[in-house]
């Protein structure tokens, strides 16, 4: 495989750009008190939540409008300095990493609802609003906007690392849920893709390229998405399996039979062993499936019904429900927060997490040999996953110093990203390909394919400003 399985890249290769002082002149002159070159800004702007760590930007500039962000990219453009997007700063795979220097965009205060068109069940927002926040804004229009990656992140950098969640398996990702966008591109020009019509055979989808393009392309100051109507009923429902396998056969055959599920996660009893100290619950020690059913009442219980004789086949046990707002926020609060479960239970460790997605027919081949992998490992970990649509991650925990942990959780996630290329699934089901994964890319579509990439970015970014050194080396 093209990516090594060593920590040798975990430290990303760095080769900064000189950002000239005219350059910071000018935009301390155009942004004022929307401008910082205070190093605690710059850094907290030059790291994300995964394990990669680069030099920080150069500078930060705030912006709150599109004129923002154009002004900025062009004063980019006359230097040729890079430009690098910041949502929440939630990503995972170094998405927002100086690799090549340069200056950070951050589009937080950009947070607006611009309009709700109800009646098309579509809503055009600015980037930086958060998952969150565009459900509080919208709460009294009887819909919601449904995809969820867990953390409260903001819906431009969704839409550029393609995002999806629990919710995925139900309603999609953040390709099938974004409609348009307007978009900045490395010239300073202000272009639109898409409509809010449902479909279009006009022209290349740009939309559709812009969505996953990590911020290499063109940076997002408008997206419009799907919004969805609130469901009659909600239930959720806990079941506690004997096995991992036992839990994985009860989702790919709820999911074989067409049952329209809206969430099924698995957690691993290393990770409800982690929840229950941390959330205060009382779950069996077991592996565990979360799920979540939409739908009239009826529809609901019927699907609860059929899922319910599925997992007795597979000896599934203790199905509990969740039927009040206040109980099913609590399970998914505990779900949200395994990953804070998990770090706290080896204090002082670092969490290396996974990202892979396989067919639903090969996940259980997938998940029981990396499974096998991770116990024979020695190394703690946790295990998580969107099983509905074949995604899932590990999250080894680390000691930082120990450099010999490091390369195991190097070789199994190496292991387990060849495991699911050779089942026919991805590198990355949704946290994005980023630094730590370019050599995986080529793995999964081959050199041509990337080489097709690189052409498509030296067209629409010929100096390499926009978020360089993520995706593919040029």
């Amino acid at each position: 495989m093209n990516a090594p399985a060593t920590t040798a890249h975990l430290q990303p290769l760095t080769t900064p750009r000189p950002v000239p002082q005219a350059m910071l002149d000018a935009l301390a002159a155009r942004f004022g008190a929307q401008y910082s070159a205070a190093q605690a800004v710059c850094e907290q702007h030059g790291r994300d939540e995964g394990s990669l760590q680069a030099p920080p930007p150069a500078a930060v500039v705030f912006a709150e409008n599109t004129q923002d962000v154009q002004d900025a990219v062009r004063l980019a453009a006359q230097y040729g300095v890079p430009v690098i997007p910041y949502g929440a700063g939630s990503s995972l795979e170094g998405h927002l990493l100086a690799v090549q220097g340069g200056i950070s965009i951050d589009m937080g205060r950009m947070n607006r609802v611009l309009s709700v068109d109800a009646d098309d069940l579509t809503v055009t927002v600015q980037p930086g609003i958060t998952r969150k926040q565009l459900n509080e804004a919208i709460k009294d229009t009887g819909l919601f906007f449904p995809i969820d990656p867990g953390a409260d992140a903001s819906i431009g950098g969704m839409a550029a690392t393609r995002a999806s969640g629990t919710n995925a398996v139900r309603y999609g990702t953040m390709r099938e849920n974004v409609l348009a966008l307007e978009v900045v591109t490395a010239s300073g020009e202000v272009i639109r893709t898409g409509t809010r019509a449902k479909k279009s055979s006009a022209g290349y989808d740009l939309t559709r390229l812009m969505v996953g393009s990590e911020g290499t392309l063109g940076l997002f100051t408008e997206v419009t998405v799907r919004l969805y109507p609130l469901p009659e009923a909600v239930s959720a429902a806990i079941c506690s399996f004997p096995t991992i396998e036992a839990a994985v056969r009860t989702v790919i055959q709820t999911i074989q039979l067409g049952v329209p599920i809206a969430r099924v996660e698995l957690i691993d009893a290393n990770s409800v062993r982690m929840v229950n100290a941390h959330s205060k619950l009382r779950l069996r020690e077991e592996p565990l499936l979360l799920m979540e059913f939409h739908g009239s009442p009826a529809g609901v219980q019927e699907q609860a019904e059929v899922v319910q004789d599925i997992a007795r086949e597979w000896d599934g046990n203790a199905f509990e429900w969740a039927t009040t707002p206040e109980e099913r926020t609590r399970l998914w609060t505990a779900r949200h927060n395994a990953y804070f479960a998990a770090v706290q239970s080896r204090p002082g460790c670092k969490a290396i997490s996974t990202d892979t997605c396989v067919p639903i027919s090969r996940l259980a081949d997938c998940l029981l040999d990396s499974v096998a992998e991770a116990d024979a490992s020695g190394i703690p970990y946790f295990l998580v996953g969107h099983v509905g649509d074949g995604n899932f991650h590990f999250g080894y925990l680390l000691d930082p110093a120990v450099t010999a942990e490091r390369e195991t959780a190097e070789r199994l996630n190496h292991q387990l990203v060849a495991r699911a290329l050779r089942l026919g699934g991805t590198c990355t089901g949704e946290h994005g390909v980023g630094v730590h994964k370019m050599g995986f890319l080529v793995d999964e579509a081959g050199e041509g394919a990337v080489e097709m990439m690189r052409a498509i970015k030296r067209a629409l970014d010929p100096q390499n400003i926009l978020n360089p050194g993520k995706i593919f080396a040029l």
